[in-house]
């Protein structure tokens, strides 16, 4: 009779869990071990979704269900490539899938994007959200207009969070020392800047709703950009239309209303460069595009010889996320940024899933099915190679070794509750549903 398959799961978000959800599922005994390199878990639901978009957030509670299984471990404070190899993974379980996201960005390649107050988005993100690495960051927001470069949900979920009234965000779960910053920001008018057209744009519906809903600002749009865009949306999507129908209403609506600030997205313009003196950014150069292709979808941004140049005392680039090779026995592509698979599969035994798999698109929805999809692989993978799970693995006790040996504290799931219950506490003294701690030493003293 074989073992029954002892499995690893690196990283702790949405595409970590999902995998380890279906599996529990449909094997009837298996011991799952989730890794996470912080302390706390949750991964992008945490540290990557909109503090005033709690509901999205619920999807916790679905992760604690399967974190609290009793075939299921959640090991925090563990990084792969530092304190555990693949190798160590491999000798301790039949099972490795790693699911540990996408994190670096990608830049821009132009002129000045080493100046002062150029950031990504990403960082962004991580420091309203409570990554402990971007608490610190060197954003300077004494600066009326910032532009963002990209059009996708991440770029106006920056935005908003910007133009935001600082009563709006002492609700939610922002961090402590972001609401500080914003709360003195002097910062008027967002430019949300794409290469192509509002045919193109990557932002949904509901997130351009709740910019052009916004309390105290106005979104305005240039009539020139919208040329033929009546004229073709009968033949768009019913998603693509329903955007579209959106924003050619929202020209006019509103135009003579006075608000203290300004959403100006912009459409078929490149960045060229950002000017400044002292290596601080005070304006930057972009290229008019045209676009061509028949496919409205597909169409590819021309540069022309036209330009101009706006102000920013703030640039921000959010053109999308790139994992990293964590490991030097894995094979990556370093064009896409994700780690060389075949449908998920990387080899015997070894499988990614998640946005370390596919490059960073697409909702929650998307990561869920992608790692459904991954873990029925799996599944086929134990059925049909009888040598899989045939040799009996140590599972924890072995990694537990190494672990001990490098004097690791490992996080479990009921010291994250401590953890839970610490940031839930000091948020209801300041009227927040929760304050993220945002130093490791300090979760780590909590969680012993």
């Amino acid at each position: 009779m074989n073992p029954f398959p002892k499995i690893s799961v690196v990283g702790s978000g949405p595409a970590g869990f999902y995998a380890a959800q279906l599996l529990l599922k449909k094997l009837k005994k298996c011991e799952i071990d989730i890794y996470e390199r912080l302390p706390v878990p949750f991964g992008l639901v945490r540290f990557g979704v909109a503090p005033d978009h709690p509901e999205v957030k619920n999807v916790e509670n679905t992760f604690t269900k399967i974190a609290e299984h009793p075939s299921v471990r959640f090991l925090g404070n563990v990084s792969l490539g530092q304190n555990i190899s693949i190798g160590d993974l491999k000798k301790a379980y039949h099972i490795v899938i790693l699911a540990y996201g996408a994190e670096k960005s990608r830049n821009l390649g132009i002129p000045g994007e080493n100046f002062h107050n150029i950031l990504s988005a990403r960082r962004i993100v991580g420091w309203y959200n409570g990554v402990p690495w971007d608490k610190n960051i060197p954003i300077d927001l004494n600066t009326s207009e910032a532009v963002i470069f990209g059009q996708g949900n991440v770029a106006i979920d920056v935005a908003r969070i910007l133009l935001t009234p600082v009563d709006e965000l002492k609700k939610t779960d922002i961090t402590q020392h972001s609401l500080e910053a914003l709360s003195e920001s002097k910062i008027k008018t967002v430019h949300l800047i794409g290469r192509r057209g509002p045919l193109q744009a990557a932002f949904t519906i509901k997130e351009l709703r709740e910019m052009i809903r916004l309390e105290n600002c106005r979104t305005e749009w240039k009539l020139d950009d919208f040329k033929g865009v009546a004229e073709v949306i009968n033949s768009l999507s019913r998603p693509k239309k329903r955007i579209s129908e959106l924003m050619l209403k929202s020209l006019t609506d509103g135009s003579n209303e006075i608000c203290e600030k300004k959403f100006k997205p912009i459409f078929f313009k490149t960045p060229l460069e950002f000017i400044g003196n002292n290596l601080k950014v005070s304006k930057v150069r972009l290229g008019t595009n045209i676009l061509e292709g028949e496919n409205i979808n597909n169409q590819k941004a021309i540069l022309t010889d036209l330009h101009e140049t706006i102000d920013c005392g703030l640039g921000i680039i959010s053109i999308g996320y790139k994992s990293t090779s964590i490991d030097e026995s894995l094979e990556f592509d370093n064009r896409l940024g994700i780690l060389k698979n075949n449908f998920g599969k990387i080899g015997n035994g070894l499988y990614a899933t998640g946005w370390v798999a596919t490059g960073p698109s697409g909702v929650i929805l998307n990561t869920m099915n992608n790692s459904f999809g991954v873990a029925e692989t799996i599944l086929k993978d134990i059925e049909n190679d009888s040598t899989l799970i045939q040799e009996s693995k140590p599972g924890f006790n072995y990694i537990n070794s190494i672990l001990n040996k490098q004097l690791i504290q490992v996080v479990s799931w009921n010291d994250w509750l401590k953890i839970n219950q610490f940031e839930i506490a000091t948020g209801k003294k300041i009227g927040k549903p929760r304050e993220k701690l945002v130093d490791i030493k300090k979760m780590l003293e909590i969680a012993s």
